[in-house]
């Protein structure tokens, strides 16, 4: 006679964690829906009773509950028909910018058990139907990224009533919340390097001017050398891309060959730059001292390395996060903006 197989252990429940936390079954419940005003002792109890037992939430029946997707939306909108060097599509998988974000927003969602929906909305189109994706409710929230001044979306969005944080502060008015660094003051630090270095025939590759980074950097950049009274300022227009940055610093040697400076707004863009200035003869940083901004990977990807403005991508991003966490949490409170201080990393080039 052969003895019965053990029957498989029986998953754990709610009862089994609030049993080992010493709380409640309602408090277990409100902690795994993500509720804020649980004490956070208490939470932390139940965080370490669900570890220990091996407590799955059923999400099915959660959602139910909760209403909620557990995803959010990363929307990447770009104005239609740009006139840039790269199709948009291949601009946001090659520049670093994008996977930086996204690093900083997995960073927060990942453990709270939140998926990333990426979409892009870049004609009428796309942002028609981003809209009826959002208003049918298979996202919680979303995080939006807007690279034109006069983009629709930020109203658009505020319209759904969904919770929404931006990845820069909106040229117009907006009750959504957002995350910036403080562009102008940025480029105002690679102006003051600059100066403090001994140069003046300095010349600079903009971001595009319909973008409000692009606008802030380049006045910020330009008033800074004012205050020093260096008003005779080259500039070109770029598009923040690799290959855009090499066409826009050929321009500008074209019309400035005397530069001892240059700063470009976007690493990327500088790292296409470089191989132009290194073809016409100028030795970085004896004849021309280089800037950019960021701190991307393009910026060690340089030869020499490229001295830059900081701007904390990832540190912004899991802000962005934790922001929008809020608003999921607590519908209708208020959640700050939060503008973050750039820093100048010094290295070979300036």
């Amino acid at each position: 006679m052969t003895a019965d197989p053990p029957l498989p252990a029986r998953p754990a429940t709610l009862e089994d964690v609030a049993a080992v936390a010493g709380v409640s079954r309602a408090t277990v419940s409100r902690v795994i829906n993500g509720a804020t005003t649980v004490d956070p002792a208490l939470r932390r109890m139940v965080e370490e009773s669900v570890d220990a037992t091996g407590y799955v939430p059923n999400r099915a029946a959660r959602s139910l509950v909760t209403r909620r997707t557990d995803s959010v939306a990363l929307v990447v909108s770009e104005r239609e028909r740009r006139p840039v060097s790269e199709p948009f599509i291949g601009r946001m998988f090659s520049d670093p910018y994008f996977g930086r974000v996204v690093s900083g927003l997995l960073e927060v969602l990942r453990p709270a058990g939140i998926q990333l929906v990426l979409m892009l909305a870049d004609d009428q189109s796309s942002r028609d139907q981003l809209l009826s994706y959002l208003r049918h409710g298979h996202v919680d929230g979303v995080v939006l990224i807007s690279s034109h001044a006069d983009d629709p979306l930020p109203g658009l969005l505020h319209d759904t009533r969904l919770p929404a944080v931006l990845a820069g502060e909106p040229r117009r008015p907006t009750p959504l919340t957002y995350v910036e660094a403080d562009q102008r003051a940025g480029a105002q630090l690679a102006a003051e390097h600059l100066v403090s270095l001994g140069r003046r025939r300095i010349g600079t590759v903009s971001g595009p001017q319909d973008m409000p980074a692009g606008q802030a950097r380049l006045t910020g950049f330009l008033d800074a050398l004012s205050a020093h009274g260096i008003r005779d300022v080259t500039a070109v227009e770029g598009d923040f891309t690799h290959t855009g940055g090499a066409a826009a610093m050929k321009r500008l040697l074209e019309d400035r060959a005397d530069l001892d400076a240059v700063f470009i707004a976007s690493d990327l863009m500088a790292l296409g730059a470089l191989p132009v200035l290194l073809r016409a003869g100028k030795e970085i940083p004896d004849d021309i001292a280089l800037v950019g901004f960021d701190d991307s990977s393009a910026a060690t990807a340089c030869d020499p390395p490229l001295t830059t403005v900081r701007q904390p991508v990832e540190e912004m991003s899991a802000e962005m996060a934790r922001l929008l966490l809020k608003q999921i949490g607590s519908p209708g409170e208020p959640v700050p903006s939060a503008i973050f201080h750039p820093t100048l990393v010094r290295r070979r080039s300036a």
